[in-house]
């Protein structure tokens, strides 16, 4: 067979994905629970590292990389930086959704689905003890259906929230159609977009996204404690703020100290009034901005849509090969996302030797797996994989 067969066509050679991450073991198939660091990266967090140690022999400028970051990564969702504040985590920021909509409110309807991130279930359940009307859609041929997720979004929903890709086995929503059906009837779309963003082509404008957020260990190729939130331009004057913190600050005034203007308050603050003045907190992770600082180049002069071309091949190659071993799929064939899933009886304690054994890592479930290759990956380590569990 050729190389595009083989599923090893390669980046530009400046750009060699897999020289990028030397020291990577082979079989890493698992970058969907955590990715890899790359030697840029690492680099760029030493120059970091070493400005802080205030010695003189880094001259990183972690101040200009904050702004520039969040200019690279506004660019790659196709969003305006006004839009966009750091945040701590994904999860972080589905809760200053909640929030920023006035909920919980009594009355109000939630709408989500069955394959949303299960860490947010929680979130959901603490909603519905303060009377809040939950609805969660379930699957039907491992997919959401769209006529579902209608038929559950009424005029009282004020919220309806999902993943852009599925955490569990990287079902894809049509985000545009359901912001849609959400808008139709004064709703508004949150989407967890981890698993999307770095990975597949992602626009926010065009997907109709009112809120979202990510964090950047995933398919960012960052470090976890950092992470994005975005709020539609138009928006977020309706939003309320759901915590008041020191970066949301566009000016403070204080008339307490000698040569200062006498006043009645002896502090005056004003708050910015973009998605920073509304959702930003205290301090953040300046290694997870160090880390962006390289990774988001990469990203960006890689190319997501090659990212994509070039592992697709590698998933059809598994969910071949393991579906006519008799596993059973979970993702749906249409996927393009960087996951492939599928369900096993007491996968984790049958699964789990043979694979350490080869010194293969994917992610095991109590009755699920999932391959989660990115773009150091060849179908040399899908071979590992698959003779593993031969």
């Amino acid at each position: 067979m050729g190389a595009a067969a083989h599923g090893r066509e390669e980046f530009p050679p400046r750009l060699s994905a897999r020289d990028a991450f030397p020291g990577i073991r082979p079989g890493y198939l698992n970058s969907g629970s955590v990715h890899p660091v790359s030697a840029g990266a690492r680099q760029r967090v030493a120059d970091y590292l070493a400005s802080r140690a205030m010695g003189g022999e880094s001259d990183y400028d972690i101040a200009a990389a904050r702004r520039t970051v969040m200019e690279r990564f506004a660019r790659l969702i196709n969003a305006d930086t006004g839009e966009l504040a750091y945040i701590q985590s994904t999860s972080a920021g589905e809760q200053m959704a909640v929030a920023a909509l006035g909920l919980p409110e009594p009355g109000a309807r939630v709408v989500t689905d069955a394959l949303h991130f299960f860490g947010s279930f929680h979130l959901y359940s603490e909603l519905e003890k303060a009377g809040v009307e939950v609805v969660v859609v379930r699957p039907h041929d491992n997919r959401i259906q769209l006529e579902d997720m209608a038929a559950a979004i009424d005029d009282r929903t004020r919220l309806v929230s999902v993943s852009a890709i599925a955490t569990t086995n990287g079902f894809q929503h049509d985000l545009a159609a359901l912001a849609d059906i959400a808008h139709a009837h004064g709703a508004k779309l949150f989407v967890d977009a981890i698993h999307a963003i770095g990975s597949v082509p992602f626009d926010v404008k065009a997907a109709g996204i009112d809120m979202m957020s990510t964090a950047s260990y995933k398919w960012l190729m960052g470090d976890m404690g950092l992470g994005f939130m975005y709020a539609r331009a138009d928006l977020i004057p309706e939003l309320a703020r759901p915590q008041a913190g020191y970066f949301q600050l566009a000016g403070i005034s204080s008339h307490v100290f000698p040569y200062e203007e006498p006043h009645e308050r002896a502090y005056q603050t004003r708050a910015r009034d973009d998605a920073t003045g509304l959702f930003a907190m205290g301090t953040y992770s300046n290694t997870g901005v160090a880390h962006l600082d390289y990774s988001l180049d990469f990203l960006l002069e890689l190319g997501v849509e090659n990212i994509q071309a070039r592992r697709q091949p590698l998933i059809e190659r598994v969910r071949e090969e393991f579906t006519a071993r008799g596993f059973q799929p979970l993702t749906p064939e249409d996927s393009t996302g960087p996951l492939i899933a599928f369900a096993f009886e007491n996968a984790r304690a049958r699964l789990g030797p043979k694979l350490r054994d080869a010194g293969v890592e994917i992610s095991l479930s109590q009755h699920r797996f999932r391959i989660s290759p990115s773009v150091f990956n060849t179908m040399d380590d899908i071979e590992m994989l698959l003779e593993a569990l031969a």
